[in-house]
């Protein structure tokens, strides 16, 4: 398991020419363990999307115990990549095929003036959001449902039914959070689920208007796609 700050890398994903957090834990496991070492993510994160608990395994014939692989790793990576804990996993885990689902949150900073420990990992909106109507509006989305509508371009040749156990919006002061557990996500499936709900809490659209988005499956009637600094991976579910 690992947390991240996704601001300096261009996702989780290795990429050709590009930094990447997989690309990064990759070199350095390999460095350490040897040049047979794989390493397979839970989750795809976007460019400048956040982990706070990422899961991914590492496959390597080396013999190390768990506690020598995270001190090791946490030696050779970056500070704004690290390793929390290291378990023993069956033969042929693999921490994306085996997951049941993935919780993420979205942090929305609506201070009139943005707090400058927050613009890493915030969506500045220096305006008040109407909290109850985003509520009623992102009920429509509970449940399995084809979530096209809120699937960016390259996604769009992948199955579009997904199957959204929560949806909800915390207010704490000047903060909003968004929180959203699916089985799975379309590319770009959560921001711009957030984007749309931004639009609602605006005034632009009334609640009724997220439902019917949904139902239309069509891309161009949803809300703009949500920055990525807000978005952070929280969780990675496996069965019990």
């Amino acid at each position: 398991m690992l947390s991240y700050d996704g601001t300096d890398y261009h996702g989780w994903q290795v990429q050709p020419r590009a930094r990447t957090v997989q690309g990064v834990l990759l070199e350095a496991a390999r460095r350490r363990f040897g040049p047979e070492t794989r390493v397979t993510g839970a989750s795809r994160t976007d460019a400048g999307v956040h982990a706070l608990r990422q899961v991914a395994s590492l496959t390597t014939a080396a013999r190390v115990p768990s506690l020598g692989i995270r001190g090791a790793l946490n030696a050779d990576l970056p500070r704004d990549i690290r390793v929390l804990d290291v378990r023993e996993a069956p033969a042929g885990f693999d921490a994306r095929r085996a997951a049941t689902g993935k919780r993420y949150a979205y942090l929305i900073d609506v201070g009139a003036v943005a707090s400058p420990l927050l613009l890493r990992y915030a969506w500045h909106i220096p305006r008040q959001l109407d909290v109850d109507a985003m509520r009623r509006a992102l009920a429509p989305l509970r449940g399995r449902h084809d979530f096209g509508a809120f699937c960016a371009a390259p996604g769009r040749a992948k199955d579009p039914v997904c199957i959204v156990r929560a949806l909800h919006v915390v207010r704490r002061k000047e903060r909003l959070a968004i929180l959203v557990s699916a089985d799975r996500y379309l590319h770009h499936m959560a921001r711009n689920i957030v984007g749309s709900a931004v639009a609602v809490g605006r005034g632009g659209h009334d609640a009724d208007w997220l439902g019917a988005v949904r139902a239309s499956r069509d891309r161009t009637r949803a809300g703009p796609t949500a920055p990525a600094q807000g978005l952070a991976l929280v969780r990675v579910l496996y069965p019990r």
